[in-house]
C-alpha cells in the first residue's frame, strides 16, 4: 500500500558546482534499439558476475574487483547517496573513498555511517575551496585514493574542477530534471511550478558549465495532478534515481556510455528557491478543492499566478492550471503552527481562568515539560517547546506522557505544533478538557418530510470526499413516491466529472488517508458504530425506503433495514480475522525457506445497486468491501437514491474518514458506464439485469481488467411434490412470488406443481390472494404495496398481456389496481407451457407462473426446471428428505431452498450460476475463499443452514473477493 507524506515542503537540489540531486523512470536518450541492447548487456554482465566464484582470500565484498568494475569516489551526502553507495558496492565496484560533509550535532551523515561500517575510507571536509581556490590538502587527500570515476549522487558543496576532471573517466552527476530544462537548483519545484507534463532526472558528464555537460542517461515519468515535490521524489526520483546511477556507472565500465550534447532548444535556468527575508512558511494538509471556491480575504503570495484566499476552509491557492488547492495548517520558522483559516486573526484569544482541578493538571504537565526540556532552568509561560531544543521524538514523548499521567488525556502530535509555548499549550489542553475544541458539525442540506409520524430528513446531493455537494453541472432530477406518484424531492444528477472526483477521493483516502493505515480492529469499531447508528435510525430509514421504493413499512423495518444492520455487524466482526497462511514448500532445502501469504485490500471498488432493496443491497455489497479495507464509490438506482444518501450522512456521524464512502446518484448509462471504464477502480460489484451485466463485464475487461462480481437475472424454479405439506407449500409459495411485491431477485419465477395437487394448490392460492390487503405501504396492516416505479408497472402489464396472447390461463389479477400510484394486483397464470415467453423470462413482479407435471416424473420436472440460462435460486417442497436431497443436488442454482423459501442469512454465501452471474455476497466467502452453494433446509418446521453436497465445477462458484492474496517467500535464517 502506498502512503503519501502529510507535509509538502521544498526539497533543495544542487548543480555541478552546487552539485547534488534526487530520483526517476526509464527513457534512455539513445534509440529504442540501443536502450534494449544496453539492458540486455547489463543483464548478461550481472549474470556473468553472479556466476563467478569468489577469489581466494577475499573475505570482504570491498576486496572483489573484476573486469568491467571500476574504482569509484563517491562525493556527496544524504540517504540517496547512501543507497547509491550500497548498490554500487553490491554490484562489485570498489568504492575507494567517500567524501562527505562533517558530522552535525554529533550525528554522521547516512552515507558516512554506511561507509564507515564497511571500512571504506571516509573524508569529511567542511569545504573544498577557500576564496574560490582549491584547498591543496583536501585535493591531495582526494587524489590519494586513486579513483577512476567520480560519482556525485547528491552534493551540497562546491567541488573544484581539478577534482572533477582528475579521474580517468571524469565525473558524473545526477540532476532531478529532464535537461536542458530546469538547469539550476530547485529543479523538482520548477517542474511542478511550470506545470510540466513529464518529470524525471538526468545523469550527465560534469563540465565547467552550470548543468550543461553531455547527457549520459535520462529517465522520465508522467506528472499526476495530485503530485507534490514529496510524491514525485518518493514514487520515482528516489528509487529510479538509484537504479539510474548504478546503470550509468556500469555503462561507463563497459565502455558503452554515450555523451550526447545537450540541445540549446528548450533550455531553461531557474534560480534556487530561497526563503524571502529569511522567512518561510510550510504548508500542511493540502488537498484539491473540488467545490466552488468560497469568498475569502486575499493573500499575496510571491510567484503565484494570482492571490491566495484565506477562507473558513483554510488557505486556498491557485495553480498555473487554474485548479484550486486548500491548505489546512501553516507552520512558521519558529515552529509555531496555526490553522490556515486564522492567518489574518490577531492571535488574541480569551484567556481561560483555570479551575483548581485544571491547575493541578497544568502542574503535572509542567513537570513533564521540565523532564523533556532538562536544559531549561525553569518552565515559564513564555517557554517555547521547540526553541528550547525539543525535536519530533520529544513531541511523541510529550503526548504519551500526558496520556499516561493525566487521566488518559488524548492529544495529537499536531496539537503540540499548534501551541508551542507553555501558556498556549495549557490553554489548548484546558479547552480540550472542557470540550471547546470540538469541530463544527458538518452542515447538510436536507429535504424534510413529516410522514409516518416522524420528521424525516433526507440529503439529496452527491456525497463526495466527506461532503454533500451539487453535481458539477448543477443538474437535478425528480425522485417519485410510487404510492401516489408525487415528487418527493429533486436529487443531484451526477456527471462523469463527479464520478472522477469521487474515484479520486476514494483513491486518495485509500493511499494516503487514515483508512489505509488504520488498525483492523479500529476499522471494525467504526463499522460497528455505523451499524449502531443505522439501528438507531431504523424507523427513519424504513420510512424513507417505503416512500422512495414502495416497500411495505413493516417489511422495510425487518428486512430492508434490519438485515442491513446485521450485515454491517457481521462484517465488522471479520475486520481483524482476515488472515494469511504459512505454506511448507518442497524447494526449501538447504536454506529452509518459508512461504507465507497475506490478504490485502484491492483499493477503490465501485458498487452499482438495484432499486428493489435499496439499502439492503448497499449493505450486502459495501460492508464486506469496507471490512476488507477498501474504499468505495457507489451508484444507487436512479429511482431510489434516498436511503443511500441517508446512509452517507450516518457514515459521517460514525467517524468514517472522508473519501472512504462516496455516493453518486444518476443514470446507469452515464455514471455506471464511467465506473466500469475508470482505470483507478479495481473491482466493480453489480446487481441488475443480465444484458447490462454483460456490458459492464466487457467494459471492465477492456478498461483495466478490473475484477467483477455480478448478481444478475433469475427465473428460479420452485417444485411442489404431491407429498408435501400443502398448507405450508401454499403459504411459502405465495411468499416466494409475492414477497416485496415480487421485486425480489430470488423470487420463484416458475412453479412446477405435481398434477394430483395442482388444482387444489391453485384454488388455495387464489383464496389467500383475495385476503391480501393492497394499500399504502406505511399502513401497518398493508400486505402488498405499489410497484417501484411507473415504467416497471407498465412492463408488468405488458408481460401479462403476452402471457394471455400465448394461451396461458389468467386465473387472477393481471391488472393495475384502480387507485392512485403504481399498484398491481397479485397475478396467477396456469397452463403455462415451456415454450411461452412467461415461462422463460423473469417478470420481477407479483406474477405467479404455474406449470403442472405428471405424478412421479422427477427426472422430467428436473429437466424442465433446469432448462433456463439462469441459476440464482430454486426450491423444492416434499416430505421425502431423500427426494429433497436428490432434487437439490441436481437443480442448477446457487441456492436451493427445501421446504422453505426466501431464507437468507448474513453468514451464508449468496450468488448464482450460469447467466445469473458469479461471485458471492454475504458470508466469509465474499472475503476469503471459493464456495459452493449452501441450501437452506427445513425438515421439521425448523430452519437449518447446511453445506450442500454439490460438486459443481469451480468455474460456477469462484468468489471474486474484496482482497488481494499475496505470496511471500523468505529465508528466516537471513533475516536480521
Amino acid at each position: 500500500m502506498l502512503f503519501r507524506h502529510a507535509t509538502t515542503t521544498l526539497e533543495p537540489t544542487f548543480t555541478k558546482s552546487d552539485m547534488g540531486k534526487k530520483k526517476g523512470k526509464q527513457s534512455d536518450i539513445a534509440s529504442g534499439r540501443a536502450t534494449l541492447a544496453m539492458a540486455n548487456a547489463r543483464e548478461e554482465l550481472r549474470s556473468s558476475y553472479k556466476s563467478r566464484e569468489k577469489p581466494p582470500g577475499t573475505d570482504d565484498l570491498s576486496e572483489i574487483y573484476y573486469q568491467n568494475k571500476l574504482k569509484l569516489a563517491l562525493i556527496g551526502q544524504s540517504l540517496f547517496g547512501q543507497e547509491v553507495y550500497s548498490q554500487l558496492r553490491k554490484d562489485g565496484h570498489k568504492i575507494v573513498g567517500v567524501f562527505t560533509v562533517p558530522d552535525k550535532d554529533g550525528k554522521a551523515d547516512p552515507l558516512a555511517t554506511a561507509a564507515e561500517k564497511d571500512g571504506t575510507p571516509v573524508f569529511k571536509f567542511p569545504r573544498w575551496r577557500v576564496k574560490g581556490k582549491p584547498i591543496p590538502e583536501v585535493v591531495d587527500a582526494y587524489k590519494s585514493v586513486g579513483a577512476e570515476l567520480n560519482v556525485l549522487p547528491f552534493c551540497s558543496q562546491f567541488i573544484p574542477m581539478n577534482v572533477i576532471d582528475n579521474p580517468k573517466h571524469g565525473s558524473i552527476i545526477y540532476h532531478p530534471s529532464l535537461l536542458p530544462r530546469h538547469r539550476g537548483a530547485s529543479a523538482i519545484n520548477w517542474t511542478l511550478i511550470h506545470g510540466d507534463k513529464r518529470a524525471g532526472f538526468s545523469i550527465f558528464w560534469a563540465d565547467d558549465g552550470l548543468d550543461t555537460g553531455p547527457l549520459l542517461l535520462q529517465k522520465e515519468c508522467s506528472v499526476e495532478p495530485s503530485d507534490t515535490v514529496d510524491t514525485l521524489y518518493n514514487r520515482f526520483l528516489f528509487p529510479e534515481g538509484i537504479k539510474g546511477m548504478v546503470e550509468a556507472v556500469q555503462l561507463i565500465a563497459d565502455g558503452k556510455a554515450p555523451r550526447v550534447p545537450q540541445p540549446q532548444e528548450g533550455a531553461t535556468y531557474e534560480g534556487i528557491q530561497k526563503k524571502s527575508n529569511a522567512k518561510a512558511v510550510t504548508l500542511y494538509g493540502s488537498s484539491l478543492f473540488d467545490a466552488p471556491v468560497p469568498s475569502g480575504q486575499p493573500l499575496e503570495i510571491e510567484g503565484a499566478p494570482r492571490p491566495g484566499l484565506i477562507t473558513n476552509n483554510g488557505l486556498v491557492l491557485f495553480g498555473s492550471d487554474g485548479n484550486a488547492l486548500v491548505v489546512r495548517n501553516l507552520q512558521f520558522d519558529d515552529g509555531k503552527m496555526i490553522p490556515a483559516a486564522k492567518y489574518f486573526s490577531t492571535g488574541e484569544t480569551n484567556t481561560l481562568t483555570l479551575t483548581e482541578e485544571e491547575m493541578k493538571t497544568a502542574e503535572q504537565i509542567k513537570v513533564i515539560w521540565k523532564g523533556i526540556l532538562s536544559n531549561v532552568p525553569k518552565i515559564e509561560d513564555s517557554t517555547d517547546f521547540f526553541k528550547s531544543g525539543a525535536a519530533s521524538m520529544d513531541v511523541v514523548r510529550l503526548v504519551e506522557e500526558i496520556k499516561e499521567k493525566c487521566n488518559g488525556l488524548q492529544l495529537q502530535n499536531e496539537d503540540v505544533y499548534m501551541a508551542t509555548t507553555y501558556e498556549e499549550f495549557i490553554q489548548m489542553v484546558v479547552r480540550k478538557l472542557r470540550g471547546e475544541d470540538k469541530e463544527e458539525e458538518i452542515i447538510i442540506d436536507h429535504v424534510t418530510k413529516n410522514v409516518n409520524n416522524l420528521t424525516v430528513k433526507m440529503p439529496y446531493q452527491c456525497f463526495i470526499n466527506g461532503r454533500f455537494v451539487d453535481s458539477e453541472n448543477g443538474k437535478k432530477y425528480d425522485t417519485v413516491n410510487p404510492t401516489d406518484g408525487s415528487v418527493i424531492c429533486k436529487v443531484s444528477y451526477a456527471s462523469v466529472a463527479d464520478v472522477d472526483k469521487a474515484v479520486a477521493a476514494a483513491k486518495d483516502a485509500f493511499e494516503t488517508g487514515p483508512w489505509g493505515s488504520m488498525n483492523a480492529r479500529d476499522r471494525g469499531r467504526l463499522l460497528y458504530k455505523l451499524a449502531d447508528l443505522m439501528e438507531e435510525h431504523q424507523e427513519e430509514l424504513a420510512t424513507i425506503e417505503s416512500i422512495d421504493s414502495g416497500a411495505v413499512y413493516t417489511l422495510a423495518l425487518k428486512t430492508h433495514v434490519g438485515m442491513s444492520v446485521q450485515t454491517f455487524r457481521y462484517f465488522a466482526g471479520w475486520c481483524d480475522k482476515i488472515q494469511g497462511t504459512t505454506i511448507p514448500i518442497n524447494q526449501a532445502r538447504p536454506n529452509h525457506n518459508l512461504t507465507f501469504t497475506k490478504k490485502e485490500p484491492l483499493g477503490v471498488c465501485a458498487i452499482v445497486i438495484p432499486w428493489n432493496y435499496p439499502l439492503m443491497m448497499l449493505a450486502w455489497k459495501s460492508a464486506a468491501c469496507l471490512a476488507a479495507g477498501n474504499t468505495l464509490v457507489l451508484k444507487p438506482a436512479q429511482v431510489t437514491p434516498l436511503t443511500a444518501l441517508k446512509f452517507a450522512e450516518l457514515s459521517i456521524r460514525a467517524g468514517i474518514p472522508k473519501g472512504v464512502i462516496n455516493i453518486v446518484p444518476g443514470s446507469g448509462g452515464l455514471v455506471g458506464q464511467r465506473m466500469s471504464e475508470h482505470p483507478d477502480i479495481r473491482k466493480l460489484g453489480f446487481t441488475g439485469s443480465t444484458p447490462i451485466g454483460k456490458q459492464i463485464m466487457k467494459s471492465c475487461a477492456v478498461s483495466n481488467l478490473k475484477k467483477v462480481s455480478l448478481e444478475l437475472g433469475g427465473k428460479s424454479p420452485l417444485i411442489i411434490f404431491n407429498d408435501c405439506d400443502l398448507d405450508k407449500a401454499v403459504r411459502m409459495g405465495m411468499g416466494a412470488v409475492y414477497f416485496n411485491k415480487g421485486e425480489n431477485c430470488i423470487a420463484a419465477g416458475r412453479l412446477f406443481v405435481e398434477e394430483s395437487v395442482h388444482d387444489e394448490f391453485v384454488r388455495r392460492v387464489v383464496e389467500e390472494i383475495k385476503k391480501m390487503r393492497i394499500g399504502d405501504p406505511l399502513e401497518r396492516s398493508t400486505d402488498h404495496g405499489p410497484q417501484n416505479h411507473k415504467a416497471h408497472l407498465e412492463k408488468l402489464l405488458e408481460y401479462c398481456e403476452i402471457g394471455k396472447k400465448e394461451g396461458a390461463t389468467l386465473v387472477y389479477g393481471g391488472r393495475q389496481v384502480p387507485r392512485p400510484g403504481f399498484f398491481m394486483e397479485p397475478t396467477v397464470f396456469t397452463d403455462v407451457e415451456d415454450h411461452m415467453y412467461i415461462a422463460k423470462e423473469e417478470s420481477f413482479g407479483p406474477v405467479m407462473v404455474i406449470s403442472k407435471f405428471k405424478d412421479g416424473d422427477v427426472e422430467g420436472v428436473l429437466q424442465r426446471a433446469n432448462d433456463t440460462e439462469f441459476g440464482l435460486a430454486s426450491g423444492v417442497f416434499t416430505r421425502d428428505i431423500g427426494k429433497a436431497m436428490f432434487v437439490s443436488e441436481r437443480l442448477e442454482a446457487g441456492t436451493v431452498f427445501i421446504n422453505t423459501y426466501n431464507k437468507t442469512d448474513v453468514a451464508a454465501p449468496f450468488g448464482g450460476f450460469k447467466q445469473s452471474g458469479f461471485g458471492k455476497d454475504l458470508g466469509c466467502s465474499c472475503l476469503l475463499k471459493k464456495n459452493n452453494s449452501s441450501p437452506s433446509i427445513d425438515t421439521q418446521g425448523t430452519q437449518h443452514f447446511v453445506t450442500s453436497s454439490h460438486s459443481e465445477n469451480v468455474l460456477f462458484t469462484t468468489t471474486l473477493c474484496f482482497l488481494y492474496l499475496r505470496q511471500f517467500c523468505a529465508n528466516p535464517q537471513t533475516a536480521s
